[in-house]
């Protein structure tokens, strides 16, 4: 069984405006959260401090924030950005 992603009406304007590159890498990595049978378990991800079921996955100089529910087998980005700036206000 696979997870399933969604992405919150921020995370897909904080997408669209990645350039060409860039948005092929994340794409990419989206892609193997959603073919993963347990995407909490890959070497890029790591545990979200403050916020329930919060996970972070490294994907280069960007960083994809979601919430994982392994119950209904489903992941919400709600934030991609780089990592300078996508922890803030978290």
């Amino acid at each position: 069984m696979s997870f399933s992603v969604e992405l919150t009406r921020h995370a897909e304007k904080q997408l669209a405006s990645l350039g060409k590159k860039d948005l092929l890498l994340v794409s990419k990595a989206i892609d193997e959260l959603e073919k993963c049978e347990n995407p909490c378990a890959l070497p890029n991800a790591k545990k979200l401090q403050g916020i329930d079921n919060g996970w972070r996955w490294r994907v280069g100089i960007y960083r994809l924030l979601g919430t994982a529910d392994g119950n209904r087998l489903i992941i919400e980005l709600f934030r991609i950005g780089q990592r300078r700036d996508v922890y803030r206000g978290l």
